[in-house]
């Protein structure tokens, strides 16, 4: 099952989620009409990860599941797809080439398909999760100059997509400033954008600035307390799919 096209992304971390909680997300994503799934989590969770995407493959039907993996521990192969990572805005070599090394003996007996995907850190305001186990520190967020470049050497190097991230819960989200920098810099490839995006006008603003895909996760894990709350629950996921079409 191919990610393609453009839409809205779900992403669930198997560290705070629940099986079962994954499955009511499944389902939920499913009716809304999302584009697909993300499995993703900045700490290591190997046997949570296997169950959530099992849950998520098996109430969601149709829609693909991909793995977007803080470290080689946490592959499966139930998924359709692994973002294959690399961490170009910072300097960290475990987080450059180190962590795609250990995967290989798994992707070897386990060949799931993967996407060579830039992975930029933006700064979102806060000190996030990603920041602080890769020890990297995010690019300004008012230099887009400077995320369009490294957008660029990514993909002259050869890698098929690019990965804006702000960060999970992060203060504010990657700027359409920097949003079609890079939209401009890499015209055809894959352009994912996630991090402290909570409200549909948030993410409608990202995908008009160039995003292919819109990523949401903190939102999700807020339940009643946050946007999706005062939306009727996960029902209010339709609002986010209809922000980005």
């Amino acid at each position: 099952m191919r990610l393609d096209g453009q839409g809205l992304l779900v992403l669930v971390d198997p560290v705070r989620t629940s099986g079962a909680e994954a499955a009511r997300i499944g389902r939920a994503a499913k009716a809304a009409g999302v584009r697909g799934l993300l499995i993703g989590s900045s700490f290591d969770g190997a046997a949570q990860t296997h169950e959530v995407a099992r849950a998520l493959r098996d109430n969601a039907p149709g829609i693909p599941v991909a793995l977007f993996p803080g470290s080689a521990m946490q592959l499966t192969d139930q998924v359709d797809l692994v973002l294959f990572l690399s961490l170009v805005s910072g300097r960290n070599p475990q987080y450059l080439i180190e962590e795609h090394v250990r995967a290989v003996p798994y992707l070897q007996q386990h060949p799931v398909p993967t996407l060579s995907t830039a992975y930029i850190l933006i700064d979102g305001g806060r000190v996030t999760s990603v920041e602080s186990v890769s020890q990297t520190r995010p690019l300004p967020a008012d230099k887009p100059e400077l995320a369009a470049a490294h957008a660029t050497a990514a993909t002259l190097i050869g890698m098929q997509a690019v990965y804006l991230d702000a960060g999970s819960g992060a203060e504010r989200p990657v700027s359409p400033e920097v949003i079609r920098a890079c939209r401009a810099a890499v015209p055809r490839s894959p352009l994912f954008v996630g991090g402290g995006i909570r409200t549909p006008a948030l993410a409608r603003a990202a995908r008009k600035a160039g995003a292919d895909f819109v990523v949401i996760g903190t939102v999700v894990e807020e339940g009643p307390q946050g946007e999706l709350g005062k939306r009727g629950g996960l029902g209010g996921l339709g609002a986010f799919v209809e922000a980005v079409k």
